[in-house]
């Protein structure tokens, strides 16, 4: 028979530095509005997220200088080496575990190049075993955190007794960009967030919260929903649909078609966790899933108190839902770049 993978333990962590969205408002209108006239018109993006806060790697006063790649780089390792540490410490320490159990660690991140990888960089810190399996993954964006998670229970499964660290980590505040006169630089700049969140899997005797089922859904010719460009100065973003339409038009046929390929129907979960994009799209989630308004209630509370932290945000939903009891039937999802739908099916026994 076959063993899946059961959560064990989940964390979550936020870098030091905390910014109040109106400071962010204030910030972005200082550097932007003299040579960007519509920027007054956009500006009531930053009221109508939802977000009243959220937390960066470096000072506000970081931001508000041009930076190119090497700064940026720079500034992405020093910060994700020492959020990588503390949050998966958080999950060890949870978990009654030690750096030295860890089997596997499965990395994702989509806003930093790191070569060696994150977590080569952090294992003396951690403790972890020369022989340790890494598992780099980079591109999924906000989809990573449920991807990595269905990747991470595969492989969970595929060891019956290995301990699997999943690290989902973004430093999303590094890409905001002076040069970028845009639509699309402005809800980058009202949205985004650092943030990480950590799990430890086992498959066999891992707990009472299984991974039931995983699926995904890549949809044809949308590349250009959402992703990164690349030049000189670092990563640029691409917002070129709408989001809230495309989740309000797409979302529900979707979650129906990977229930069904699970053997489960829509009803049969009992609580959906879904990445919370925005208040606009955790209501067009709502919509799309056909829930009373309100009922995503982690989703805004996650995204008021961090902001769109990318992978790791439906991380900090899981978690919250966690910490509260989970019902017998979850069902995490995220929309990411490509444009792609990832869920996975949880089972919780009391």
């Amino acid at each position: 028979m076959k063993q899946t993978a059961a959560l064990v333990a989940v964390a979550t962590s936020v870098p030091p530095h905390l910014f109040r969205q109106e400071q962010v408002l204030q910030a972005a209108r200082n550097l932007l509005a003299d040579r960007y006239p519509e920027f007054e018109t956009l500006s009531s993006l930053f009221a109508n997220t939802g977000i009243q806060r959220r937390y960066g790697v470096k000072p506000v006063e970081w931001y508000l200088e041009p930076r190119g790649w090497p700064e940026r780089t720079q500034a992405f390792l020093e910060g994700a080496e020492a959020l990588f540490v503390d949050v998966a410490r958080k999950a060890l320490v949870r978990a009654n575990l030690s750096g030295v159990d860890i089997d596997v660690v499965v990395t994702v991140c989509s806003t930093g190049i790191a070569t060696p990888t994150l977590e080569a960089r952090v294992a003396g810190r951690l403790g972890l075993r020369p022989d340790v399996s890494r598992v780099p993954v980079f591109g999924l964006g906000c989809a990573g955190g449920v991807s990595g998670l269905s990747i991470a229970s595969r492989l969970a499964e595929a060891r019956p007794g290995a301990n699997v660290l999943l690290v989902a980590l973004e430093l999303c505040t590094l890409a905001v960009r002076h040069d970028e006169l845009s639509k699309a630089n402005i809800v980058a700049a009202s949205l985004f967030g650092d943030g990480a969140a950590a799990i430890v899997l086992r498959a066999g005797d891992g707990g009472a919260t299984r991974i039931e089922a995983t699926g995904e859904q890549l949809w044809p010719d949308t590349l250009d929903i959402m992703g990164w460009t690349v030049d000189r100065e670092g990563f640029g973003v691409v917002f070129q649909r709408t989001i809230p339409d495309f989740v309000r038009q797409h979302l529900g046929t979707a979650v129906a078609d990977i229930l069904a390929r699970m053997q489960l129907a829509v009803d049969d979960v009992d609580r959906f966790l879904c990445h919370p994009g925005g208040a606009k799209v955790i209501a067009a989630l709502e919509r799309a899933l056909a829930l009373d308004q309100g009922t995503l209630d982690h989703e805004r509370d996650v995204i008021a108190d961090c902001g769109n932290m990318s992978a790791p945000t439906v991380l900090f939903v899981l978690e919250r839902a966690w910490m509260r009891g989970l019902p017998p039937r979850s069902l995490l999802t995220a929309l990411g770049p490509g444009f792609t739908l990832s869920c996975v099916a949880l089972r919780h026994a009391a």
